[in-house]
C-alpha cells in the first residue's frame, strides 16, 4: 500500500488555531509623548463670509428696522446658504405682511417676529430649528452695522455669480465648438454681461471695463485646432490666392488672429501687404512675402506648406463662406478665452467686488470686438457685379439706353400660353366640315 503525503496547505494537516472564542481586541497606537498634535491657531476654521451672513439675519432679529436699510439692494438669493436664504426671505416677506413685529425697536421686538420668522423659513427648506435664530443673534457684534455685513453677503455674491456665469459661458464655448455653432455661446455671454451691470448697479459702482494691473506676459501657445476648421482655413487661404479680388471683400471684417493656425495667420497678412501694394497674388509672390517676414522658420510654415495650401487648381469657392467660418471659430474661441479670463478674477477673494466687475467687462472687450466683425460678415452686403465697358464708338447715353431696354425685356413677363394660342389662327383641316 502506498502511502500518499498531504500537501503541507493541506487544512487537515493544519494546527488548530487555540484563540479563545470573544470580542477581537485590538492594540491601540499610541502617540509619543513628544509628538502631540499643535493646537488650531483662534479663529481657525470660521468662514468670514458665513459669519456675515450670520451676522446679516442676526442684526434682523434683534433690530428689525434694519430691513430698511438692507431690503432695497441685498436679495435671498445673494445668501450662499439655504438656511440663510430661507430666513431673510421669511423676515421679507413678514415685512411685507405687516408684521407687528417688523416695526419694532432695538430691545423691544417680540417673540412672535423670530418665531414665525423661523415657521415661515421652514416651508422652504429644511434644517431650521428653533435654537439656530439664538445662535445667529450670538454671530451678530452690532445689529447698527447690518449694511457692512450685508455689503460683505453681497461681495460674496458677486464673486460666486460671475464665477458660475463664467463657467457656464466657457462650457458653452467648448460645446459650440464641437457643433460648429455659436448661439449658445452669444446667449451666455450676453447673460454674463446683463449680470456684470446688475451686481454694478447693486454694488454702487460704474460698470465699465478697467484693464487689469500689468501682470507677466503669457508664453506663446498653440492651441489645438480642429480638423474641419485647419480646412476651412486652408480653404479660404486658398481662394483668396486664386482669386485675389475676393482679398477686398473680406479684409474689412477679418482679422489675422481669427485663423487658429498661426501659419495661417502669415499667410493671410502676407496676401493682405501683397494686395495692399497692388502686387500680383500667386504661390512664389506669396512665398516670397512669407519669407521676407521672416515667417519660413520651420516650425510654422515652410515652403512646401506655402505651396500645397496656395495651389490654385485645388480649389475654388466663395471666400465670403468660408470667411465667415472662420470669424465663426474665432468668436467661439474668444469667448472661451474671456471666459477662463473671469473665473480666473472671480476665484481671487482679495480683489474687491467693484475692480472685479471693471476688470471682467474689460475681459469681455475681445469678445464684443470679434462679435461686431462677425455680425459685419453676415449682414455685408453681396459685390455689384461690375458692368461691361460700353463698345467703341458707342456714346455713354445710347449704351445706358441699351441696357435699360434690355432689363426692361427681361423685367417683363412671359405672356401664357393660352394667350399664344388665342393669336394664332386656326388651320382647318380637309376632313373639317367647315
Amino acid at each position: 500500500m502506498v502511502a500518499h503525503h498531504r500537501h503541507p496547505l493541506d487544512p487537515a494537516r493544519r494546527p488548530r488555531s487555540r484563540r479563545r472564542p470573544g470580542p477581537v481586541r485590538r492594540r491601540l497606537r499610541r502617540r509619543p509623548a513628544g509628538r502631540r498634535r499643535p493646537p488650531l491657531p483662534p479663529g481657525a476654521g470660521v468662514n468670514p463670509l458665513a459669519r456675515a451672513e450670520q451676522a446679516v439675519i442676526g442684526a434682523v432679529f434683534l433690530d428689525p428696522a434694519q430691513l430698511d436699510r438692507l431690503g432695497s439692494w441685498l436679495r435671498p438669493e445673494h445668501f450662499y446658504r439655504p438656511a440663510h436664504q430661507a430666513l431673510y426671505a421669511s423676515v421679507l416677506a413678514l415685512r411685507d405682511r405687516s408684521h407687528p413685529g417688523s416695526t419694532a425697536a432695538a430691545g423691544s421686538v417680540p417673540v412672535s417676529w423670530v418665531a414665525d420668522a423661523v415657521t415661515e423659513a421652514g416651508t422652504r427648506t429644511r434644517g431650521v430649528t428653533a435654537s439656530y435664530p439664538h445662535q445667529l443673534a450670538a454671530a451678530c457684534p452690532n445689529p447698527g452695522n447690518a449694511v457692512v455685513y450685508g455689503r460683505m453677503v453681497l461681495e460674496g455674491a458677486i464673486h460666486r455669480t460671475v464665477a458660475e456665469h463664467a463657467v457656464r459661458l466657457h462650457q458653452a464655448a467648448r460645446a459650440d465648438t464641437i457643433r460648429g455653432a455659436t448661439e449658445e455661446t452669444l446667449l451666455r455671454a450676453d447673460a454674463l454681461a446683463g449680470v456684470l451691470a446688475d451686481l454694478g448697479r447693486r454694488w454702487g459702482a460704474d460698470a465699465r471695463p478697467v484693464p487689469p494691473p500689468a501682470g507677466p506676459e503669457p508664453g506663446p501657445r498653440t492651441p489645438a485646432v480642429d480638423e474641419d476648421l485647419h480646412a476651412d482655413e486652408e480653404f479660404l487661404l486658398a481662394c483668396l490666392a486664386a482669386r485675389p479680388d475676393q482679398i477686398g471683400t473680406v479684409v474689412g471684417w477679418l482679422r489675422p488672429e481669427d485663423f487658429a493656425d498661426p501659419g495661417h495667420q502669415q499667410l493671410y497678412r502676407a496676401l493682405g501687404a501683397l494686395n495692399h501694394r497692388g502686387e500680383p497674388v500667386d504661390q512664389l509672390t506669396v512665398l516670397w512675402e512669407v519669407q521676407r517676414r521672416g515667417a519660413l522658420n520651420g516650425h510654422t510654415l515652410d515652403a512646401e506648406r506655402v505651396v500645397r495650401v496656395l495651389d490654385p487648381l485645388a480649389v475654388a469657392g466663395s471666400a465670403d463662406y468660408f470667411g465667415e467660418r472662420v470669424v465663426g471659430a474665432a468668436l467661439v474661441r474668444t469667448a472661451a478665452e474671456s471666459a477662463q479670463q473671469v473665473r480666473a478674477l472671480a476665484e481671487d477673494e482679495a480683489l474687491p467686488a467693484g475692480r472685479l466687475i471693471g476688470h471682467a467687462l474689460h475681459a469681455l472687450g475681445p469678445l464684443d470686438e470679434v462679435r461686431r466683425r462677425w455680425h459685419t460678415a453676415r449682414t455685408a452686403p453681396a459685390p455689384e457685379k461690375p458692368q461691361a465697358p460700353a463698345p467703341a464708338g458707342v456714346s455713354p447715353d445710347r449704351a445706358e439706353a441699351a441696357r435699360a431696354r434690355s432689363r426692361t425685356r427681361r423685367a417683363a413677363p412671359p405672356a401664357p400660353a393660352a394667350a399664344a394660342l388665342s393669336v394664332t389662327p386656326v388651320r382647318t383641316s380637309r376632313r373639317s366640315p367647315a
